[in-house]
């Protein structure tokens, strides 16, 4: 069990580093658009939904190893 926490604990590290990637575009005005603006957000919202649904599992299989 210890392998796939440590595997969704790397998957979260990608996703925070997506994010942190989009937000800094969103800093620098990168959106040619409002959609783009958009869809960006949107990208995060999902990415940050995905992270908790991943903690949350990490959480729980962790309560189960002990």
């Amino acid at each position: 069990m210890y392998e796939v926490i440590r595997a969704t604990e790397h998957v979260v590290q990608n996703i925070d580093d997506k994010v942190k990637q989009l937000e800094e575009a969103i800093g620098r005005k990168a959106a040619k658009s409002f959609e783009e603006y958009c869809e960006m957000c949107g990208e995060i919202k999902g990415l940050l939904t995905a992270r908790n649904f991943l903690t949350d599992l990490t959480k729980n299989m962790e309560k189960l190893d002990d």
